[in-house]
């Protein structure tokens, strides 16, 4: 049994049922009822009838993707007839229609679960815009009462904070004033042991100094000894000056006997 779709609703027409309008094209057109072949006449657009399965995939109401489709199309490849493969074709369409109308189901209530989500958000905003018809005249009172209430005992809660807060700052620097005062004391301590082990004992210094003037006076007469004096040093540097002086007039009395010699053979 062969079922065929309305041309213009997309509705299921049974052998026996509808009307069926041909064209001069030789173009086949099903119709399920003189609604739909009139609409198809006065070429009305189905997308825009909601009543029509067309309408209805577009604003997604329906499923419109899903491998169950592809067994719907028309095949007019020639099959012979076998008994045992119309027997296995019969339970498949059972089983194909099944699994088809579960997910037709499927998809509904998915969208159904959506649309109460919407309609809620919907509600909620009608319901806050028109509160002013809802809510008492003394309710505002009454909220502005306990706001206040809650604002005090937030300062209240504050304040106990802050002065929590203070003394424990207090405490902490009293803490660290008395740290304080024990490390002075401490190193206060330890300059006084420093100073003691470097002070020096009675009679010690006066060796010392002793010590000192003795190695100086040792180290004098090791110079004395290495270098000595020698008495007869000025006696030698003025004989030289002598001689050199002497040596220069002899000198210049040669240079003027010459001069002379000079100017008499002249004459």
């Amino acid at each position: 049994m062969r079922v065929e779709r309305c041309y213009f609703c997309s509705k299921p027409m049974y052998p026996g049922h509808g009307t069926m309008f041909v064209r001069n094209d030789s173009k086949a057109f099903r119709f399920c009822g003189s609604k739909c072949n009139r609409l198809f006449k006065r070429k009305s657009n189905p997308r825009k009838k909601r009543w029509t399965k067309t309408y209805r995939k577009c604003v997604g109401k329906d499923l419109t993707v899903d491998p169950a489709f592809e067994f719907e199309k028309r095949r007019n490849a020639p099959v012979k007839y076998n008994r045992e493969l119309w027997g296995k074709t019969l339970q498949a369409m059972k089983r194909v229609s099944e699994i088809k109308k579960r997910r037709e189901d499927k998809f509904i209530m998915d969208r159904l679960l959506l649309d109460q989500d919407q309609r809620r958000v919907k509600d909620l905003v009608h319901v806050r815009r028109g509160m002013n018809l809802i809510v008492l005249p003394a309710a505002g009172l009454r909220k502005g009462r306990v706001v206040l209430e809650e604002k005090m005992e937030e300062k209240d809660e504050v304040t106990k904070r802050i002065e929590a807060g203070v003394a424990a700052e207090r405490k902490r620097m009293k803490q660290e004033e008395q740290i304080k005062i024990a490390n002075e004391e401490m190193m206060s301590e330890d300059e006084e042991k420093i100073e003691e082990d470097h002070q020096p004992k009675e009679g010690s210094s006066k060796d010392i100094d002793d010590e000192v003037d003795m190695s100086d006076e040792e180290s004098d007469e090791e110079s004395i000894v290495d270098d000595p004096i020698d008495i007869n040093d000025d006696d030698d540097d003025d004989d030289d000056d002598d001689e050199y002086d002497d040596d220069r007039d002899a000198a210049a009395a040669a240079a003027a006997a010459e001069v002379d010699d000079d100017d008499d053979d002249d004459e």
